[in-house]
């Protein structure tokens, strides 16, 4: 099944930071935002644990993950390509 042809998941852009595990990678997903108060632009980032199946990607590559049905109890996410 092609990525078309699924409903729509949320995807997002990050990188990889760590990959010590077997089959899974550690993305952390940087977005900026605005200060609800002050209006200053601040970044927020968050840790993905994502599945890598080919076990092939290496720390400081950029990646896109997908949403996915949960994997194991931290993984909800899927890499679908190195950028």
């Amino acid at each position: 099944m092609s990525l078309e042809t699924r409903g729509k998941r949320k995807t997002n852009i990050g990188v990889v930071v760590s990959n010590k595990m077997d089959k899974t990678v550690v993305v952390v997903v940087t977005r900026k935002m605005r200060h609800a108060k002050y209006g200053k632009v601040i970044e927020r980032s968050k840790k993905y644990y994502a599945h890598d199946d080919t076990d092939a990607l290496a720390v400081g590559q950029k990646v896109c993950i997908m949403e996915t049905r949960p994997l194991s109890k931290l993984k909800r996410w899927r890499v679908v390509e190195v950028l």
